[in-house]
């Protein structure tokens, strides 16, 4: 899985203040629409409705809010840590401080799993997420991410 193609440097982002998950939505949707040309109210609608089937917190502090949006042709992300930690409501209880955010068309359903899981893999590699916790800028923290052997 090609991550760094859907995942790119500009589209990651540390510091982000949100004092809930839902203003963090509305956030992302901002960020999305503006790096994918998509009407931000699509984009949250779309984020609130998969958060509303179920929370997208996986634990360890981590989010991976995604949704379908139909005018797009192939799945496209977003990395965010946020300033301080967001009741994602994880199965943990741990509030997320990193969201991994993937967007997709309605056709690309099946291509968006295996995104999903190349995600989760990555995330659990052996010193990604203090990497990620730790970097300074929003381009060490996208290298640690894309980068696996940086811990």
């Amino acid at each position: 899985m090609n991550l760094p193609s859907i995942i790119r440097p500009e589209h990651t982002f540390i510091g982000v203040s949100a004092p809930t998950k839902w203003r963090a939505l509305q956030t992302i949707a901002d960020k999305a629409a503006m790096a994918f040309s998509i009407d931000a109210q699509i984009i949250l609608k779309a984020l609130e409705t998969r958060e509303k089937l179920g929370s997208t917190g996986i634990g360890n502090g981590i989010a991976i809010p995604h949704a379908a949006i139909e005018t797009m042709s192939s799945p496209r992300g977003l990395l965010f840590r946020f300033s301080r930690p967001l009741d994602f409501e994880a199965i943990d209880d741990i509030p997320a401080d990193i969201a991994v955010v993937l967007l997709f068309g309605e056709n690309n359903r099946g291509e968006y799993l295996n995104v999903l899981s190349a995600i989760a893999r990555r995330l659990q590699s052996d010193g990604v997420l203090a990497a990620m916790r730790k970097a300074r800028t929003a381009d060490e923290f996208y290298s640690d991410f894309i980068s696996s052997s940086r811990a």
